[in-house]
């Protein structure tokens, strides 16, 4: 296996009505050896071109790309030790499964022992043995997409590169197969890079997350770090589902307390010690944006039950009320905001149109700058 360094790379399109367009602007990373990356963001916003950078498949217009220690700027695909799974499965229909796994074995002149063991090998490790007499119109979608991961293992590269291979699968096809290539990773022990726009694949999969927009890496770090420290609005609105609530307000001094009041209309109320805000000092008589999760926000009755720490009340008028079971998602209006409440409670519709009131812990609420976006610190 090998590390992948990306460095300062550029990806410049030309305009249609002249000018150009640039889709990924100096996009830096280094993953390491064994590790699974996950390229994150929404469509557009540069991942799968940076992806395909790396694996030769567009060229670079500025900057470097190492596998290991070699710079692959010029190096044809063919001849970077990658090995790609695309969304589209990208069978060939007339072969067997068989056939498509050894194809690109046979291109390259493997002894037919060699090249049975390494089919055999991949077509155990995915649960496919009884398909390889198969055609792929015979084949399931989730059964296509493990072909196609097949004939990447069989390979043996140094990187896999995943670009979105499980949009076209169901939502139970896709939660299995998410497991499946996880469980893959720890037993290959191979680096890989992997492309969604699915944060929930993002948070589940990855050792770390690059989240991109506008091709731009906004923040870079594990799945939790992300979670709990998101660099700017993008990625805290991004990430979590369902996202982070936004609610924008002005800042007072009070004592040794920084208060937080929700814009005119609002019911939210709330004073941080000052002492745990120091950035937030220089917004005093500004305005701020407050950023809670919703699950850290509660109705008041559960909230006390549960005993959380640090919780401050607001009344608010619950709209929508979706049990799921284990718990419970309210939509409420404060008379500014619309927010959610992931409540453990158990709540039914009838607590729609109700004002009840709740609490948020404000130990885990953030503060944005609503011009830079940036959260303070």
């Amino acid at each position: 296996m090998a590390k992948v360094s990306v460095k300062n790379v550029f990806k410049i399109y030309p305009g249609e009505k002249g000018g150009n367009v640039t889709a990924v602007k100096d996009v830096s990373l280094e993953i390491a050896d064994r590790e699974f990356v996950v390229l994150v963001g929404p469509s557009g916003c540069g991942k799968s071109t940076t992806l395909r950078m790396i694996a030769g498949l567009e060229e670079i217009s500025q900057g470097d790309v190492y596998i290991g220690d070699k710079r692959v700027n010029d190096v044809a695909p063919k001849d970077r030790d990658i090995a790609m799974v695309f969304q589209n499965y990208a069978l060939y229909p007339h072969m067997s499964v068989y056939d498509n796994l050894a194809f690109g074995l046979k291109l390259r002149k493997y002894p037919k022992a060699e090249i049975k063991k390494r089919v055999i090998d991949a077509a155990s490790i995915l649960g496919i043995e009884a398909l390889l007499e198969r055609k792929p119109k015979a084949l399931s979608g989730g059964q296509r997409q493990r072909v196609a991961v097949g004939r990447a293992i069989v390979r043996q590269p140094k990187v896999f590169l995943f670009d979105e291979p499980l949009s076209n699968l169901d939502a139970k096809m896709r939660v299995q197969m998410r497991t499946e290539i996880t469980k893959l990773h720890q037993r290959l022990q191979a680096t890989m890079i992997y492309v969604t726009h699915d944060q929930v694949e993002a948070m589940t999969m990855g050792d770390r997350i690059v989240v991109m927009n506008n091709g731009v890496v906004q923040q870079n770090d594990t799945p939790l770090a992300l979670y709990n420290a998101p660099v700017n609005l993008f990625v805290a609105g991004f990430l979590g589902s369902p996202p982070m609530n936004f609610i924008t307000g002005t800042l007072k001094p009070e004592g040794d307390k920084i208060r937080f009041r929700e814009i005119e209309g609002g019911t939210i109320d709330v004073a941080f010690p000052a002492a745990d805000r120091p950035a937030a000092r220089e917004f005093i008589g500004q305005n701020v944006i407050l950023g809670i999760r919703p699950e850290d926000i509660e109705v008041a009755t559960f909230s006390r039950k549960e005993g959380r720490a640090a919780a401050t009340g607001f009344p608010a008028i619950v709209d929508i009320v979706e049990p799921m079971g284990a718990e419970t998602s309210l939509y409420l209006q404060t008379g500014a905001h619309t927010l959610v409440c992931r409540s453990q409670g158990a709540l039914d519709h009838r607590e729609a149109g109700h004002r009840l009131q709740f609490e948020m812990t404000l130990a885990k609420a953030h503060l944005f700058d609503p011009v830079s976006t940036k959260r303070l610190s």
